[in-house]
């Protein structure tokens, strides 16, 4: 571990205007003092701002293939520190933050594109005219908690404030079905799963037809998300839409209407069932969606107050969080010891252990490895495969993107498909570490909120640009 020197009375002064600690300060004034500050920060500005970027060592030479003269070189000597950062790419809010926001906003926009089209990736606008909906589906209740109702007094007597710490747990912990709650959030996937199966079922009985039939005219494509409630269970938030059977680009049958797909959507939530088996001295039990299945028509499919920016907007903020509102950790549990450790609030803790508990009567369900997430081991954004584009595209857009500057700084030609035919591209990478020291981490930390911000500016002034048909020029 890095030591550092105990800072002069000035800076902790200093600090304490900058609402940072004092050998934060004094690590910031010796980066900011570094030989290769400034190529520092363009490093970090290149990430994002990434709060643990990847260290790499290394060099890669670009070769004309015919001739074999070196085009371009570079290697990390020259680079402060001799390294190379690089974004982690890690999609958790709580552990980075930059990544993360950038995460969020592929997440946005692939599912926008499922909603209203976007030619830019090859999804056309007609999709608007096809049946879709925002559907959540819940988890059963495992015992009374602390809540909000609309009477506004919990059952406990009290009026619970927005940010009481009390909401979610359990009224009784005793009596409170732990066990039940951590093999549901383990078995969600298992849940979704079943229900888009059925689902494809009712669509078919309520349009007259066989499974197989409704493959020749009509397919059902979803995009969703899990969300952790206060209590610590996993529920659903999905777009549901109905194309014909090509996906996005062929319209849906006259039959297919966002009344069908609300009908079989509930429908199909209330036939799904996963038998648990006995273990040990628990016994076998069946899961079931909750009795609250929420379905809302999608503005701009059917003219309602629900847009379709504020559903992609909501599924993007959840795709990068976890189970932060249970106030669990973001990462796996090695022992049980460790939670003597762990600031846990009593009933996130109670689940964490259920899940210990549980983990040597169901091995298969690797529960405790999953403890961190009170069970859940699933992916939190999914897509059926003709909903939109996929995060894949997106990224590789973006590198490309990246790619035709960098070439066109170095005089190479940019069309990359040219660029593969007629250079040769030789690298050899090293890692040599990750993260920041604490000065480093302020930083970056700012750097990040002044990207974020710059971007907000500019997307909010192209937002209010009028229309070109109404500037009043002639083509």
């Amino acid at each position: 571990m890095t030591s550092f020197p105990v800072p002069p009375a000035a800076v902790t002064d200093a600090a304490a205007a900058l609402g940072t600690d004092p050998l934060t300060l004094a690590d910031l004034l010796r980066v900011a003092n570094t030989p290769g500050f400034e190529r520092w920060q363009e490093q970090i500005k290149r990430t994002g701002g990434c709060s643990h970027p990847i260290r790499l060592q290394g060099q890669t030479v670009t070769r004309d293939r015919k001739s074999g003269d070196v085009l371009y070189s570079y290697s990390t000597e020259g680079e402060p520190g001799g390294m190379l950062r690089v974004a982690c790419g890690n999609r958790r809010a709580s552990r980075c933050p930059a990544c993360a926001w950038t995460y969020a906003g592929d997440v946005y926009h692939l599912i926008r594109a499922g909603i209203t089209g976007d030619p830019r990736m090859g999804i056309s606008g007609e999709i608007r005219q096809h049946p879709g909906v925002f559907a959540t589906l819940t988890a059963p209740s495992f015992g009374p908690v602390h809540n909000r109702p609309a009477s506004g007094r919990c059952r406990c007597g009290s009026s619970h404030a927005d940010d009481d710490s009390a909401l979610g747990t359990a009224l009784t912990p005793s009596r409170y079905d732990y066990a039940g709650a951590v093999l549901w959030n383990n078995h969600a996937g298992d849940l979704w799963r079943r229900f888009t199966i059925y689902l494809r079922r009712e669509v078919a009985a309520r349009a007259g037809l066989t499974q197989a039939a409704l493959k020749e005219v009509c397919r059902v494509s979803f995009g969703k998300v899990a969300e952790f409630q206060k209590r610590g269970a996993v529920h659903f938030h999905a777009v549901v839409r109905l194309d014909g059977p090509a996906g996005p680009d062929s319209p849906p049958p006259a039959w297919a209407t966002v009344a069908l797909l609300d009908d079989a959507i509930r429908a199909a939530a209330g036939r799904v069932a996963v038998p648990v088996p006995s273990a040990g001295a628990f016994p076998a039990r069946v899961l079931r969606w909750g009795s609250e299945v929420d379905v809302q028509a999608i503005g701009g499919m059917d003219g309602v107050e629900l847009t379709d920016g504020a559903v992609a907007s909501y599924v993007a903020k959840y795709a990068t969080k976890a189970a932060e509102t249970t106030e669990t950790v973001d990462r796996r549990i090695g022992e049980l010891s460790e939670l003597d450790k762990l600031p846990l609030p009593a009933h996130t803790r109670r689940l964490i252990e259920a899940c210990r508990t549980l983990d040597d009567a169901y091995p298969d369900r690797l529960l405790w490895r999953w403890a961190h997430m009170l069970g859940f081991r699933g992916h939190f954004m999914t897509k059926s495969r003709a909903y939109s584009s996929t995060l894949s595209e997106r990224r590789q857009v973006r590198a490309d993107y990246r790619a035709r500057q960098e070439r066109r700084e170095r005089g190479l030609p940019e069309d990359l498909d040219d660029a593969e035919c007629s250079t040769l591209v030789l690298a050899h990478w090293t890692y040599a570490g990750q993260g920041h020291t604490p000065g480093e981490s302020w930083l970056a930390a700012s750097i990040a909120r002044d990207i974020r911000e710059n971007r907000e500016i500019a997307r909010d002034a192209l937002a209010d640009m009028p229309d070109p048909e109404d500037w009043g020029v002639c083509a």
